[in-house]
């Protein structure tokens, strides 16, 4: 069994390592301004396909509910079954599907392309940050590589919101499908020139029983989320506990308990998870304070949230050299502080456009910490484990991600509906961001600090 837990002392790639972060890193920022576009392209292609207004959400929903529930399913399997195997089959579905719905007829197609690109997304991120986390041993090397990972990640974010609008504009709503064919196709083609195989010699039974409950209840939580769903709800959460007790009996399990109840792996998803949620939420509510109450253009909106997402950027860079300093357990709870202490300013916010003097330079920071964060819990949830254990840490990092973006809109703006002036509710509920993420960030701490030695 090989391990991933010896420090690299080096800190230089080599050339092929260069190639093999272009790939890996080139299909999380190809995914993440996927994801970004079609934000920006939902109205142009729901009313271009001739969906009804009031399902135009599925088109977001129909990516995110696979996207969240299978990652941790995909990230096991990468395990078991070879991660550039997968990582391949990721690319050659996502182009599969964009195609499908570049050239979609109807919105039953549409909807099915964005299911199986939801379904390509669970297979990609947590295949191609196993093949990081095993490809780099752990230390100076993985930690550069996963901040300049964040960085891709938060890059491709802010890419696609800069440009999604015009690009789609100009072109098509089926130009935000068709875009990720050419670039897919290519990864398809380097990926077996660079990447070795890691396909174990002998392969396990896979587990069903876990399989399916936990995919099947991380759907279900999700959509009584989105759709506000109490049975849903309900059936979600006794498919989860189910997991958890298939998981402690099975002799081969999907996610073992001894992993899962790692502090390090604990703490980093719940900083994971909260950082992602309120971070889409404030997001999104800042969209509607800026073009709702300010009346801003939707281009101009890109630009006030693009200046400082390309500038927080280089956090990723920067993250990765802090974290080598001084260690996760440090830097990830202060990134998280920073993330919400920079949304206080925003909370004060009133009706004049020249607030935006306040919102730029305050998202920069807000950003920054986002991105800083990101790396933070990345490393944190990985280290410490074989490489045999990647695609499960993995798997889990990625859930927890597509889950929080998929949950963090109707969190945050059912609490902003709780008030009858548009304004009082998005204060309100960037007022209940900062408290989360604070608090969050305080228990992250503790956590890893009261850490037992077989976490370090």
């Amino acid at each position: 069994m090989s391990t991933a837990t010896n420090l690299s002392p080096t800190t230089t790639f080599t050339s092929r390592q260069r190639v093999i972060l272009l790939v890996l890193l080139g299909a999380g920022f190809l995914v993440s301004v996927d994801f970004s576009i079609f934000n920006v392209a939902l109205p142009e292609t729901g009313a271009g396909i001739g969906m009804q207004l009031k399902d135009w959400p599925w088109i977001a929903s129909a990516y995110a509910l696979p996207s969240a529930g299978l990652a941790l399913l995909f990230g096991r399997l990468a395990d078991r079954v070879g991660r550039r195997r997968l990582f391949m089959a990721s690319m050659l579905l996502l182009a599969a599907a964009s195609l499908l719905g570049g050239l979609a007829a109807d919105p039953a197609t549409v909807l099915a392309a964005r299911a199986l690109q939801g379904t390509a997304t669970a297979m990609a991120l947590p295949t191609a940050l196993a093949l990081l986390t095993t490809t780099f041993a752990e230390g100076r090397l993985r930690e550069r590589a996963l901040g300049l990972n964040g960085a891709l990640l938060s890059g491709g974010f802010t890419l696609g919101a800069l440009v999604g609008g015009t690009f789609v504009s100009l072109l098509s709503w089926r130009a935000a499908f068709l875009l990720n064919v050419p670039v897919a196709i290519a990864i398809l083609a380097c990926t077996p020139l660079v990447i070795e195989d890691s396909r174990p010699p002998v392969r396990p039974a896979l587990d069903v029983a876990g399989a399916a409950t936990v995919s099947v209840g991380l759907v279900g939580v999700v959509y009584a989320v989105v759709e506000k769903s109490v049975v849903a709800a309900i059936a979600g959460a006794a498919l989860l506990v189910a997991f958890w007790l298939v998981e402690r009996r099975s002799p081969a399990p999907l996610a073992p308990i001894s992993v899962l109840s790692r502090r390090t792996v604990t703490w980093a998803n719940v900083a994971g998870f909260t950082v992602f949620t309120m971070e889409t939420g404030m997001i999104f509510l800042m969209t509607l304070y800026l073009q709702r109450i300010l009346g801003l253009s939707p281009f101009i909106t890109g630009l006030v949230f693009g200046i400082p997402g390309l500038a927080a950027v280089a956090a990723g860079v920067i993250a990765g050299r802090l974290l080598g300093r001084f260690g996760p357990a440090r830097i990830l709870p202060v990134a998280m502080c920073v993330q919400g202490t920079a949304i206080i300013p925003l909370v004060f916010l009133g009706q004049s456009r020249a607030t935006i003097a306040v919102v730029v330079p305050t998202l920069l920071i807000g950003f920054f910490g986002h991105v800083c964060s990101i790396v933070g819990y990345t490393v944190t949830g990985t280290s410490g484990l074989t490489n045999d254990d990647q695609g499960l840490a993995t798997g889990l990092a990625t859930m927890t991600q597509q889950v929080a973006i998929a949950v963090g809109i109707p969190i945050l703006s059912t609490v902003a509906a709780t008030q009858s002036v548009e304004l009082t509710g998005i204060h309100v509920a960037l007022t209940v961001d900062v408290a989360v993420t604070l608090v969050s960030s305080m228990l992250v701490m503790l956590g890893l600090r009261a850490r037992k030695d077989q976490d370090l």
